[in-house]
């Protein structure tokens, strides 16, 4: 703290969330209440951000897979435009490593950053708890401490992600055609939209460690539609019980198709 700096994100994960944001948190094991991340740090924003997105292309597919996640998450609260743009060209966007010679790298990567600096701007400090920016990383913050093998910060989010849509279609937010279009996006990028770790202890310890880190409200983001959203204060353990459900026969299905 205290010290100058300037970022220079490497990752097409950095390059679209961390670049903009000014937190600077590290992970930390409780003796009480076990993993939490990103629970220990300050708020210290750098000088300045450069970004170049010819590092994306020394990334694996993977790790660009992990990026994407994070874009989707911003897809889905705020941008049908971006959700489109993901829709038809995200597979080859990974083939190409966002280095393709039309528009779509290019601008999927400066909607992704223009939506999470209207997002982040006005409130750089979280002075207001509802952000629609927290959407796939309420589960994801204990899944992703305590999955096994690891699995990505991204993977996480869009695990979560995709039961948060589960969650708005048994609220009837969302069609079931909605539902299934995210997923068939999700699936055409090959995005995670299941993981066996999300277990009922799992699921209800995320929500309840939202509540802590949200001033006792759960201030839930679920979708309204592709690029809509509200907040949730009601999730019981009934509903997140019957969304496992869904959550587990929609896996299953993937697991038997593949």
């Amino acid at each position: 703290r205290g010290v100058p700096y300037i970022r220079v994100p490497t990752t097409l994960l950095a390059i679209v969330d961390a670049s903009v944001g000014v937190k600077t948190g590290v992970d930390y094991e409780s003796k009480s209440k076990g993993p939490l991340k990103n629970r220990m740090g300050s708020f210290y924003a750098p000088c300045a951000a450069f970004l170049d997105k010819s590092f994306i292309a020394t990334q694996d597919e993977r790790n660009i897979r992990n990026g994407l996640c994070e874009i989707m998450k911003l897809a889905l609260v705020r941008s049908e435009e971006l959700f489109s743009l993901l829709e038809e060209h995200g597979a080859r966007l990974i083939a190409e490593r966002f280095q393709g010679s039309d528009y779509v790298a290019d601008r999927v990567i400066e909607l992704a950053i223009e939506l999470m600096l209207e997002e982040l701007g006005p409130n750089l400090w979280e002075y207001k708890l509802e952000r629609c920016v927290d959407y796939g990383h309420s589960f994801s913050k204990i899944l992703e401490m305590v999955a096994e093998p690891p699995i990505m910060h991204g993977e996480a989010v869009n695990v979560d992600g995709f039961f948060c849509v589960i969650l708005s279609h048994g609220r009837s937010l969302i069609t079931t055609e909605v539902r299934d279009r995210v997923r068939n996006t999700m699936k055409s990028m090959q995005l995670p939209t299941f993981h066996d770790g999300c277990t009922e202890d799992v699921m209800w310890k995320g929500l309840t460690d939202a509540v802590e880190h949200r001033h006792g409200k759960q201030r839930m983001p679920l979708i309204t539609g592709v690029g809509s959203y509200t907040f949730a204060n009601d999730i019981s353990m009934k509903e997140i019980k019957e969304a496992l459900a869904e959550f587990r026969d929609l896996g299953a299905n993937d697991t038997t198709q593949s």
